[in-house]
């Protein structure tokens, strides 16, 4: 099998929580962060991986930020995912108006630790609340939105065999629900999402390939115990297809969550990651943190 050799991996893959950290010394400086005063902390849920509000893997019907009907929030988050063979690093920031629409941004470092070199991908968000509060409402509250990924180098993703090794856009709607003192007393939190993909592992492996080059719907699902106001413990779980016949698994994470307060929120999660590229059980820790800056 062919190897592309792509450029070395930088030695420095902590840059992006300095970044981080820097970015959120400069928004405590700010004295006129209060955006979302009217909403419960906790609701608004994280920046995933791929930028969009929810979870960690799975994006929610929620939107990333705190914002009102008469509000608009921005929010900035780093991830990193340490894997047996690989690494991912996701630098992000997101944008909610008046808690009815959310754009976001993410950009995808994904180190070939083993191998050396990265792949990278920028992420374009768009999500459009349709119905309901993730509290208040008797049903879910519903969103439906899309990402849209761009390879900024598809060799790799080529030389796996990708139909396409550009660019492709995933759909998706989800459903999400906080039911309040529902198991012991304490609030659990639940989604669902569908979502409509051609992607490889994330797109960063390209779109479509020798066992499937259509959309595919993919089962998605989270859900988690809000012990306090401040913390949450969940698990997650991706269903994911297997385009490029190299026996691309579902993921799974397991998370624990600590939020002091609406402008911050740290995760921490066991990510069981699968088959990536033919390197087996890739698992490993998985650790985000997301700021309000407004």
């Amino acid at each position: 099998m062919a190897v592309i050799k792509t450029n070395t991996v930088r030695s420095n893959w902590c840059k992006p929580w300095v970044f981080f950290l820097c970015l959120i010394s400069t928004f405590l400086l700010v004295s006129s962060a209060q955006a979302g005063d009217g909403k419960l902390i906790g609701t608004a849920g994280l920046n995933q991986i791929e930028g969009s509000g929810g979870g960690g893997l799975v994006p929610w019907a929620t939107l990333a930020g705190y914002d009102s009907q008469e509000q608009i929030s921005v929010n900035a988050f780093t991830t990193q995912v340490q894997l047996d063979d690989y690494r991912l690093n996701v630098l992000g920031v997101s944008a909610s108006f008046y808690d009815r629409v959310e754009i976001s941004l993410a950009q995808h470092r994904f180190d070939l630790k083993t191998l050396g070199g990265e792949i990278k991908q920028n992420i374009y968000g768009l999500k459009y609340r349709l119905y309901g509060d993730i509290v208040y409402s008797t049903w879910p509250q519903v969103s439906i939105g899309l990402q849209y990924k761009k390879l900024k180098d598809g060799s790799i993703a080529s030389a796996v065999g990708a139909t396409n090794s550009s660019s492709g856009t995933d759909i998706y709607v989800a459903a999400t629900k906080i039911h309040l003192g529902a198991l012991a007393g304490f609030n659990l939190v639940w989604n669902v999402t569908a979502r409509a993909t051609k992607a490889n592992q994330l797109g960063l492996l390209g779109f479509g390939g020798v066992n499937n080059h259509n959309y595919q719907i993919m089962a998605e699902a989270s859900a988690a115990v809000l012990f306090s106001r401040h913390l949450a413990l969940g698990i997650e779980y991706r269903q994911k297809p297997d385009n490029l016949g190299l026996g691309e698994d579902d993921w799974l994470d397991v998370f624990i969550s600590y939020i002091p307060n609406k402008n911050l929120s740290f995760t921490l999660a066991w990510a069981e990651l699968g088959n990536i590229a033919g390197a087996k059980k890739q698992k490993g820790l998985y650790l985000s943190l997301n700021g309000q800056l407004w």
